[in-house]
Order: structure tokens, then C-alpha cells, then sequence
């Protein structure tokens, strides 16, 4: 829809736009786009993954959806430059809006991994590479060293395979001291309000 009507002084016309810039958003509706061009590595289809509650293969934001109903929180395993072309916030506020904690990866986009930080999330790369290969299917996922979460400092990852076997390595970050303060308090905003 486009208006021919006086937009005054901030140029922005909710016409002009459309009901989508009125609104600036429907992140519920929005989410419903997260990952589903990825491939997954378990069966080389996109927006196809397993769910570890019902062992059915189903789309990647109803099994987010699934996850968080049930309290569960889950990870995004990927390889490299994760969140290239995602540099708007709301490829940041999917994950964290459909209950994600972290995301683990070989390397990121400098923008979404900013962006990801802002929203609580927590951006993390394998410290050595080869260690995306000992990720299996199915495996629970630990992040440990959160209680002593510090700049400069590597935290761990623990899985526990399927078959009860564990692999434990390091994840960087590049997070600082203002930007732990995000992560504690749950996104930027939460430690912004936090100050008033």
C-alpha cells in the first residue's frame, strides 16, 4: 500500500509501510522463519529436525516451540560464518524468543554474533574447529563455567552421547564485561531497565 497522504515530520507513514511496519513486527509470526533454510546434518533435509521428546522429524520452529512449552532449552550447533546475511535484530531475537540459550558454531558473522549477545544469547565457537565433528545427533548439550563467566575466559561443553559416552571441550566467546552483564540480566534491554 503506498500513500499519498502527508507523512509530517518523521517521514515514516504506517501506510506506506503497511500493516507489517504499523505493527514493527509479530515476532511469534516472524519466528516461524527461523532456520528453516538450514540443512540438518542428521538427514540432509532443511527445516527437518528430530525431536528429542516425541522422536519425530518436524519442522525447526515448531520443535523450538515444542522445546519451550516443555521447558526445555536447547542449542544451535553450525559450522562457519553462522548468521551471515542475518544482521537485523530479529534473526537474534528468534532463537531467544523460542526459548534457545546458545549457539555454537565454527564462526560468526560480526554483526549477528553482536546481536545475539544484546538478546542474552550466548554466541560461542569451538575453540579447536574439529571439535564440531564430535557433535552427534541427539546428544544433550552442557555449557559449563557460567558461574565464573569472565572476558578472556573459555567456558566448556559437555555432550553426552546417545550411548552414554561424554566429549568435553572448550568454547571462546568474545564477550566483555558490559556484555556479560547483558547475558546475566537476560538481553541489553533487561540490564538497561535494571539501571533505573
Amino acid at each position: 500500500v503506498v500513500s499519498t497522504q502527508s507523512t509530517g515530520s518523521s517521514g515514516i507513514n504506517a501506510e506506506y509501510g503497511g500493516p507489517w511496519l504499523k505493527f514493527r513486527g509479530h515476532l511469534n509470526n516472524i519466528s516461524n522463519n527461523f532456520l528453516i533454510t538450514a540443512t540438518n546434518a542428521e538427514n540432509g533435509e532443511m527445516n527437518s529436525i528430530k525431536s528429542a521428546i516425541t522422536g519425530d522429524f518436524g519442522a525447526v520452529p515448531a520443535t523450538a516451540r515444542e522445546y519451550k512449552a516443555a521447558g526445555i532449552g536447547w542449542v544451535v550447533v553450525g559450522d562457519e560464518n553462522y548468521g551471515e546475511g542475518s544482521s537485523r535484530e530479529h534473526a537474534a531475537l528468534e532463537p531467544r524468543h523460542l526459548g534457545g540459550k546458545a549457539i555454537i558454531v565454527r564462526s560468526f558473522a560480526r554483526i549477528h554474533e553482536t546481536n545475539l549477545k544484546k538478546q542474552g544469547m550466548l554466541p560461542l565457537t569451538f575453540a579447536d574447529p574439529a571439535d564440531y565433528n564430535k557433535v552427534q545427533p541427539g546428544d544433550k548439550i552442557s555449557i559449563n563455567g557460567l558461574t565464573s563467566f569472565a572476558p578472556g575466559v573459555p567456558l566448556s561443553c559437555t555432550l553426552k552421547h546417545g550411548d552414554g559416552t561424554t566429549d568435553t571441550f572448550a568454547l571462546n566467546h568474545t564477550f566483555n564485561d558490559n556484555q556479560i552483564g547483558w547475558f546475566k540480566a537476560g538481553s541489553a534491554l533487561n540490564k538497561m531497565a535494571e539501571g533505573k
